[in-house]
């Protein structure tokens, strides 16, 4: 599978708020994980796939942006707390 950066709205609209796209697309998989699971563990091989039909890699992403947290922005750890992310 081939991964394509994504452009347009979405894009744009994610950088007005301090996020990047890629980052808003992980934080919008979690929050739809957590919609369908009602949890925040995610296993580490999970995917999840999104209305737009990009699958994000979440069980890495939200472990590498824990691994991470120390370099995250105020926009990105607010999205995350938004959902309910405790950094423990």
């Amino acid at each position: 599978m081939r991964w394509a950066r994504r452009s347009g709205p979405a894009a744009t609209s994610c950088s007005s708020h301090g996020l990047s796209a890629a980052f808003a697309r992980g934080v919008a998989a979690l929050a739809q994980y957590l919609a369908r699971e009602g949890t925040l563990s995610v296993p580490r091989a999970h995917a999840e796939q999104l209305p737009d039909g990009t699958t994000i890699k979440l069980g890495t992403w939200l472990m590498n942006t824990k691994n991470r947290r120390d370099k995250l922005t105020g926009p990105q750890r607010a999205a995350l707390a938004e959902i309910g992310v405790e950094w423990v």
